[in-house]
């Protein structure tokens, strides 16, 4: 709580450098207040990859132990690591037909270190370029499939490519005097049931799980499905209660500024129904873009309300690296959350 207090207060009251100057007086006039917030790991940064799900759904997983007392800041480049080995055994075995995916869901990343395990930050870091390494390794996949003797061959040299370009493997962690394998240290922070997928969309029954059909949900991940207004309140009383929230949904918009730290609708002063939001959905006007961890509520002085979102693409901007999110652009632009089950059912 400490470390996220410090991260707002930094960011708001900078009146020099390149941050405030890139703002200008938009963000003063918009600077909201913060009403709660859950404590949060250093805000990471993703690069040029296609990885903020993962770095996200990490966030989400790291701030619900913060509010237990448990201390931990996970390795989103070990995650990485396992999928691009997954991903090169299906381009393998595809006949090199298919390509290496990067890009994924929230709910890919429980399911990714349920069967690799996790390890922490500090223990497995890297400043790799995930476009390069995926290109090499998807070359590299293709090439032993042409062979077609077999996925050893290939599983030695693309082990040492994701050495020399990521990191070495990782046989064991250490917490506390404690060690595990990386499966039982993820065991040990995430169960495979832990967190509740939510979404709101009217071509499918609310109060029933569905299959969201957006191009990301390779996993065909299913999504209880609650009226708009529903789900905005869990998510609120998820923060309220100390619980982080992950979102994924639309980050498109001109008026989405990363710059600026803030987000909001062209026309922000007319209320998202759950008409509208499902209008802009099938005229394909909200899209699956980006995925950040809601970390706090907040209001402006004129009573607007706004969601705080740990993002990944780095520190440099209004806030520190944090998002402000309009209510109305949560309502319109969200396309799915997750949360505990703590978080769901208000414990």
């Amino acid at each position: 709580m400490m470390l996220a207090a410090l991260m707002l207060t930094a960011a708001c009251t900078q009146q020099d450098g390149k941050s405030t100057k890139a703002t200008g007086d938009k963000v003063e006039q918009e600077q909201p207040r913060t009403e709660c917030i859950v404590p949060i790991t250093p805000v990471k940064n993703q690069r040029a990859s296609a990885l903020c799900w993962i770095y996200a759904m990490l966030a989400t997983i790291e701030s619900e132990h913060l509010a237990m007392g448990d201390s931990v800041n996970l390795s989103a480049d070990f995650v990485a690591r396992a999928l691009i080995e997954e991903e090169a055994e299906r381009t393998y075995l595809s006949g090199g037909k298919l390509p290496i995916r990067l890009d994924g869901m929230a709910q890919d990343l429980i399911n990714l270190i349920q069967r690799h395990g996790l390890t922490h930050y500090d223990s497995f870091h890297s400043e790799a370029n995930y476009s390069v390494v995926k290109r090499k390794a998807e070359m590299l996949a293709r090439r032993h499939a042409g062979k077609c003797k077999g996925m050893n061959d290939m599983k030695r040299e693309l082990c040492q490519l994701l050495d020399d370009e990521i990191h070495p493997e990782l046989r064991y962690v250490f917490m506390l005097g404690t060690e595990y394998t990386p499966l039982e240290f993820a065991h040990s922070v995430c169960m495979d049931d832990e967190y509740v997928a939510l979404t709101s969309f009217t071509h499918h029954p609310f109060g029933y799980p569905f299959v969201l059909e957006v191009p990301d949900n390779y996993g065909r991940h299913e999504f209880l499905n609650l009226p708009v207004d529903s789900l905005m309140g869990h998510i609120e009383d998820a923060l309220r209660r100390g619980h982080p929230v992950c979102w994924e949904g639309d980050t498109s918009e001109t008026s989405f500024s990363f710059a600026q730290g803030i987000a909001k609708l062209e026309d922000d002063s007319v209320r998202v129904t759950q008409e509208s939001r499902q209008q802009m959905f099938e005229r394909l006007q909200t899209t699956d873009d980006h995925c950040m961890e809601i970390i706090g509520l907040a209001r402006t002085k004129r009573g607007k309300r706004y969601f705080i979102c740990k993002n990944s693409w780095g520190t440099d901007n209004a806030f520190g690296g944090l998002m402000y999110l309009s209510e109305n652009y949560v309502r319109a632009k969200t396309v799915a959350v997750w949360m505990s089950q703590n978080a769901y059912y208000g414990e």
